[in-house]
């Protein structure tokens, strides 16, 4: 994964009028600034939406509708953790209301050392083998708070 860079208004300004060409580029427009900073700062609301002639409440609707847009910086690492019914019926609750509160956060949230972001997902595909969670991509089954764990610590060293 590599790192992003850091929030400029001048280059988020040029990523939008890159892709100011495409139909419906309120979404490619908003992956893009995603890619390369790492989350959509609300700066960017305003440059969207003057840019499309839409209004910020519009742009602020769409990057709130969709679960992949970060409004802040996440973690060094991603953790989403698999919500779906199969996971659920496996003690997933318990186990993420384990993780959380190991970690010292909730959805959404990232650990204080900024190591960590914990994103809550819908189904992996990993149904057979729940619950499931995926670490930087990386898919884990039979998940407990000690092998999430134990796959934190490998991949932060």
């Amino acid at each position: 994964m590599l790192p992003n860079e850091p929030w400029s208004e001048p280059r988020a300004a040029g990523i939008i009028a890159d892709h100011l060409h495409l139909e419906g580029a309120t979404l490619p427009i908003l992956h893009a600034l995603q890619e390369t900073f790492g989350y959509v700062d609300e700066g960017a609301v305003p440059l969207i939406a003057d840019a499309l002639n839409l209004s910020r409440a519009e742009i602020h609707g769409c990057i709130t509708f969709y679960h992949d847009f970060r409004r802040a910086p996440s973690g060094k690492h991603q953790v989403k953790l698999c919500r779906a019914e199969a996971c659920q019926a496996m003690g997933s609750d318990a186990l993420h209301a384990q993780i959380l509160s190991r970690l010292g956060i909730d959805w959404h949230g990232t650990t204080s050392d900024g190591q960590v972001t914990v994103e809550p997902v819908y189904c992996l595909g990993l149904c057979a083998n729940g619950p499931g969670a995926l670490i930087d991509d990386e898919p884990l089954a039979r998940l407990t708070a000690d092998s999430l764990e134990s796959a934190l610590s490998e991949v932060k060293s």
